[in-house]
């Protein structure tokens, strides 16, 4: 599909995943929101759009608070790109730091704030996987008192798991609606459609099902060569260990060529926060936003 000229744009469809897929692949991102599936699939809670700007290809957005922005451009010449859209008035979101010490010129006309509720979580893939030592005997503990008291299988996640993996879903997002998450409603819509299209997405994951029926899944993706990234993770809010084990199968079977997971960002939500810290990541992945001042 053609990809009209800036100002213009259009909406993000999935005739556009072979083009972006390829733009992404010779990429290679180091931040979550850089893959075809996550924009398709959050294409209305954040309004993405696809425009090019001279002869670089532009996804444009505005986050919960209702902001426009656009993320790092993706090819072409990056450097104008990003010039031209900073001197409209647009802010730069999503850019990391290699990003920004090679496509940004320092300036102080420009504001380069770092993003710390973006920051994506980054582990090796092998202690999510294993669980090694003292640092996750708390997660270690929780899977084991779900396995004393429930038998159950692990499976790679198909479309014959959709509609129990859907009621999942609807069942966690209940246990959640009391929330004071911006992004509740928007990440369950996203699941759900991702669970729905995972295979046209290139999504896989894995379910836990107890007596046959899936009581958790988890989705993800390849992000770069060495990097997988964990999209949608849910489970019965009810059954204690769930959680802690649907991830990490997750990262036992998917992805397992990978070196290291991805496991997003906490949008600045203490409780969300605590949990990924608990995880212990090895690096967080430092995102910035860029805007220009006067």
């Amino acid at each position: 599909m053609d990809i009209p000229k800036y100002p213009e744009s259009r909406g993000v469809f999935l005739e556009d995943r072979q083009l972006l897929h390829a733009l992404f692949g010779r990429l290679q991102p180091r931040v979550s929101e850089l893959t075809f599936a996550n924009i398709y699939l959050f294409r209305h809670a954040h309004e993405y759009r696809i425009t090019s700007r001279g002869d670089a290809v532009v996804i444009l957005g505005r986050g919960y608070d209702g902001n426009a922005y656009f993320l790092p451009p993706l090819d072409g010449d990056v450097v104008s790109a990003v010039d031209g859209l900073l001197l409209d008035g647009l802010t730069l979101y999503g850019a990391d730091r290699e990003f920004i010490g090679s496509f940004l010129k320092p300036s102080e006309h420009l504001l380069v704030e770092e993003d710390r509720d973006a920051h994506d979580y980054l582990h090796r893939r092998l202690d999510l996987a294993d669980l090694p030592g003292n640092r996750f005997h708390k997660k270690k503990n929780r899977i084991s008192y779900f396995s004393s008291r429930h038998e159950y299988l692990v499976a790679p996640y198909s479309s014959r798991h959709l509609k129990e993996a859907l009621d999942v879903l609807e069942v966690w997002t209940g246990a959640h609606t009391d929330s004071a998450s911006r992004s509740l409603e928007h990440e369950a819509s996203a699941a759900g459609e991702g669970l729905e299209m995972a295979e046209k997405l290139g999504l896989e994951g894995v379910v836990v099902l107890v007596k046959g029926e899936v009581r958790a899944f988890a989705l993800g993706e390849r992000l770069n060569s060495m990097t997988s990234v964990c999209h949608f993770e849910k489970g019965d809010p009810f059954l204690e260990g769930v959680s802690q084990l649907v991830d990490r199968e997750f990262n036992r079977i998917c992805f397992t060529d990978c070196v290291f997971v991805n496991r997003e960002q906490d949008l600045g939500e203490p409780n969300l926060r605590r949990a990924k810290l608990s995880y212990h990541p090895v690096e967080m992945v430092e995102k910035f936003r860029v805007r220009r001042l006067g």
